[in-house]
């Protein structure tokens, strides 16, 4: 899984492509630097499959995001993966446009 990440001023943007599971969840959860991060944005427009592992990792980002007082938002799944969302119950927790 490659993972593109772009930091504009307290705004960071993760873009994860390919399969996000098991074995390469910490691939992704090494990217999340938060430090002097107020937004955190997850373009998943190139993410093919999520499993548990990626939504832990989406559930536990989202935890430290509310606890420093800022945002996380989900960007540009596609239905499959927008599907593991809604199975979860997940489109509730988490702010997806």
């Amino acid at each position: 899984m490659q993972t593109e990440k772009r930091l504009e001023g307290g705004k960071l943007t993760l873009a994860p492509a390919g399969r996000l599971d098991t074995n390469t969840a910490p691939e992704l959860e090494a990217e999340l630097k938060l430090d002097g991060v107020d937004e955190l944005v997850f373009d998943l427009s190139a993410l093919e499959y999520v499993s548990s592992a990626g939504l832990r990792i989406f559930l536990s980002a989202q935890k430290a995001m509310s606890a420093k007082g800022g945002k996380m938002s989900i960007a540009n799944p596609n239905g499959t993966v927008k599907g593991v969302f809604d199975i979860t119950g997940c489109t509730g927790i988490f702010t997806i446009v």
